[in-house]
């Protein structure tokens, strides 16, 4: 039905040309212009793009070279930035693992159906609630051939497994972190057996990915690879070590080497899409999941996150705004820099847009189509003028350059307990949220945590603690 309503879209401005025509003649005419060879072109699988998301987990903001990273090179992601467009505001919308993945496929606020923390140690009943319509299950209902490489970190359950969640193909892992050698303690899956990988996960995760590639580059794909690199623990092989000697901190050694082993199966799979001759018809995303784990309480991976202050686990910059980067060759101007604020929950909408597929209503999807602006990047035109957080007591709000917010007192050592009274940055003039101007701009204040309010009245409550 989705198919005939494309159709009945196309060919509309033809029936106000031909509405004088008898009503039993249009029928016959509507068949005739619908089908014609040019429509089939147009829904034809070689005329939709193949949409490859990549998902790196607990990336520093300043840890890649498109934004300033010096110690670890990063040519290819770098390649992926001055090729397509490199959004500098753009956000997750929670600063842990399995939330932002869930509203990832979504396109939705994840608190809107209850999936605001990380499960807890046991995870039995967890998972992206089955309520949830996934990015995977619109694109292969589209006839998109769909696949899941990596981390999981939505259910490890029958009922919440990819293969039911709208991927054909899953490799990896279902939980939150993976050793990347095997040590006897792996938990890699393909399908749902069990398998042994001897290889350095990293690699094992890019082989695949490139598998994939290799076998669906005739039809229109979509390719969830979501790397574990760089989430603790800090595992690198000796050979990649090696080339970092020079960095004196044995963590940021480790890290450096994970990084740039991630950076190299990106190449790879980056030459393969080229090698096929596919890479001017592949949308591609990159983001992290959430920002670097650099406060203590958290498992800290030798991450940088400045000028952003915060770290993974708090509503600050520094756990929710992270490297992202769209590219399609021809589509996207090379070397685009994107400066208003955009969000995962855009890249479902985006993806869907880019395919074809008309978005409904009520599916109630918070994420917009970015193409448009993408293409007129110096636009006052935001897509969104109003971007929301909400972790248990932590929450935020940014309102065209204004933020709100309380977060961990943690993230400064403060010796007591719970979140800070809420506090106001500017961050188009103080990204690294240094200057509380709340007590200047009390009207400011109640005006964005007025919107804050209206939005948190519109969530469910949480499914599982933090």
């Amino acid at each position: 039905m989705s198919n005939l309503n494309t159709h009945w879209i196309r060919v509309s401005p033809l029936f106000a040309r031909i509405s004088n025509v008898p009503f039993l003649v249009l029928p016959v005419i509507w068949l005739a212009v619908a089908f014609t060879p040019a429509t089939l072109m147009a829904d034809s699988p070689a005329s939709r793009p193949n949409v490859l998301i990549i998902v790196a987990d607990d990336l520093g903001y300043s840890d890649v070279g498109f934004h300033g990273g010096k110690d670890i090179p990063t040519p290819h992601l770098d390649s992926l930035a001055a090729g397509g467009a490199r959004l500098t505001n753009g956000y997750v919308s929670g600063p842990y693992c399995s939330p932002t993945r869930a509203g990832l496929l979504t396109g939705r606020y994840q608190q809107r159906f209850g999936h605001e923390f990380n499960p807890g140690g046991d995870s039995k009943g967890f998972g992206l609630p089955l309520t949830e319509t996934t990015m995977a299950n619109r694109l292969k209902e589209a006839g998109y051939a769909t696949g899941l490489v990596g981390k999981w970190h939505l259910g490890s359950e029958p009922p919440y497994h990819p293969q039911r969640r709208g991927f054909d193909e899953f490799y990896g892992f279902y939980g939150g972190q993976h050793t990347y050698f095997d040590k006897g303690r792996a938990q890699i899956v393909r399908g749902t057996e069990k398998i042994s990988e001897p290889e350095y996960l990293t690699k094992a995760i890019g082989r695949e990915a490139r598998s994939f590639v290799q076998k669906h580059r005739d039809a229109p794909f979509f390719l969830y690879l979501a790397f574990n690199a760089v989430h603790t623990p800090m595992e690198a092989e000796a050979e990649t070590l090696a080339t970092f000697a020079t960095i004196d901190n044995r963590a940021r050694q480790t890290y450096a080497a994970m990084l740039s082993a991630m950076d190299t199966e990106i190449g790879k799979l980056l030459q393969q899409l080229q090698d096929s001759k596919i890479d001017e018809n592949t949308l591609i995303f990159f983001i992290s999941d959430n920002g670097g784990p650099t406060m203590k309480g958290t498992t800290m991976n030798a991450s940088v996150n400045a000028p952003l202050r915060g770290s993974k686990r708090t509503t600050l910059e520094g756990g929710i705004r992270v490297p992202f980067l769209v590219h399609w060759k021809g589509r996207i101007e090379p070397g685009t820099v994107f400066n208003h604020p955009v969000i995962q929950l855009d890249i479902l909408p985006t993806a869907l847009a880019a395919a074809g597929i008309t978005i409904d209503p009520n599916w109630k999807l918070d994420g917009v189509d970015l193409l448009p602006f993408l293409s007129n990047p110096k636009s006052d035109t935001r897509p969104h003028e109003t971007l929301y957080w909400r972790l248990g007591e932590q929450n935020a709000i940014r309102h065209g350059d204004w933020k709100l917010v309380q977060y961990d007192r943690n993230v400064e050592e403060h010796p007591t307990k719970g979140v800070t009274s809420p506090k106001l940055y500017h961050l188009a003039t103080d990204i690294g949220e240094s200057s509380d101007v709340a007590a200047q701009n009390p009207d400011k204040v109640a005006e964005l945590r007025g919107l804050w309010e209206v939005w948190s009245h519109e969530l469910a409550e949480p499914k599982w603690g933090p």
